[in-house]
């Protein structure tokens, strides 16, 4: 049985995009705290938490919003129809995306943040609806210990030993041979071949969340449930980063369980906050963002060209921003924050025009 909508999951993943947003829109790339930028390697950063979070979500969806349809044995055929055409939209509009704004199809570049979303919501959807719980939670484990073993055992063919520096791994070495078009660091990319299967389990991660979410127990147990999961998570993704390195962009085994860890921690805070004791104040902006989160995902895109890239004078308008701030004694880093909030209140205005009027578009 679906429980009534968690307000928590509405808020979180509203919340989730306007971060995504500030850390994609600095100020200026000049001058960012070292917390919003990714890690350039190893580490682990505020920014690397924004992207699992979000898929762990989308997981989280996923369980709440196709449990129906499995227990009523709704026709698969229907369905997977949606998936796809669904799947084939977002993928489609983060073409649209990379695209912008010369639609310099010569020089395009097929991966991004919405490619690996609409990707990894076809198979952990089509996963759901063929699996059960256990069955998702030991594809999940048997996707990460191959991955690592791939990564740590085979040398990088061109180099000749196995490394996992920038541009040299086995990750990095497939996406020279079989990616098409640019990508996004030269000779490697962080949303590559390889390094979309251990994304997928992070999607799992929050399928099993989710799971948790449906369970006939009390509120209260849900929370321990997902505070226990989620700290034996990042507490074993620490010490096996140990031996292969936390890294967001080759989305390494450690960095799935330290993300989902996380997430699943704050899952379970936010839950017990706002859906068990009540305190939704402060929950409606998270809640008008994630009501149409990847509209405003795509909306950043569009309004960063007049806000970042289109000249006034000598200036862009972020550059002008900044300047001003820096001019009345503001410390750099934090004049490029403040600009970057400015930009997601230029965001929140459609998204409000949208919530207020009920208009919901869904990829």
């Amino acid at each position: 049985m679906t429980p009534n909508r968690l307000v928590s999951l509405d808020a979180l993943r509203g919340f989730t995009i306007a971060a995504m947003i500030v850390a994609n829109f600095p100020g200026t790339e000049e001058f960012v705290y070292f917390t919003l930028r990714h890690t350039r390697w190893n580490g682990l950063s505020f920014t690397d938490l924004i992207a699992p979070t979000f898929l762990f979500i989308v997981g989280v969806s996923i369980t709440l919003a196709y449990t129906r349809h499995v227990t009523e044995g709704s026709p698969k055929g229907v369905l997977y129809r949606k998936i796809i055409v669904r799947s084939l939209k977002i993928f489609a509009v983060g073409m649209f995306l990379n695209l912008l704004p010369d639609f310099d199809f010569s020089n395009v570049r097929w991966t991004g943040t919405l490619h690996r979303i609409a990707i990894v919501f076809l198979i952990c959807t089509t996963l759901f609806l063929n699996t059960t719980w256990k069955q998702q939670a030991w594809i999940g484990v048997f996707t990460l210990v191959a991955y690592w073993l791939a990564m740590t055992l085979i040398p990088t063919p061109d180099v000749g030993h196995v490394v996992l520096e920038p541009g040299q791994n086995l990750a990095a070495w497939l996406d020279r041979q079989y990616l098409p078009g640019r990508m996004w660091q030269g000779t490697w990319d962080p949303e590559g071949i390889l390094s979309t299967f251990p994304s997928i389990v992070t999607t799992i991660t929050g399928m099993l969340a989710g799971r948790v979410m449906l369970m006939a127990i009390s509120p209260t147990e849900k929370v321990a449930c997902l505070m226990t999961a989620g700290l034996f998570a990042a507490a074993a993704g620490y010490f096996w980063g140990l031996t292969f390195p936390v890294n967001e962009n080759l989305w390494t085994s450690s960095f799935v369980l330290v993300t989902s860890g996380f997430a699943a921690l704050l899952l379970g805070a936010v839950y017990f906050l706002v859906d068990v004791q009540g305190h939704t104040q402060g929950t409606r902006p998270g809640i008008i963002f994630g009501a149409n989160a990847i509209t405003v995902y795509v909306l950043a895109d569009i309004f960063a060209l007049v806000f970042y890239r289109m000249k006034f004078g000598s200036y862009s308008l972020n550059e002008h921003g900044v300047n001003g701030l820096i001019g009345i004694g503001i410390q750099p880093e934090l004049a490029s924050l403040l600009y970057a909030l400015f930009f997601i209140g230029v965001n929140f205005i459609p998204a409000y025009f949208l919530y207020q009027r009920r208009i919901f578009i869904k990829l």
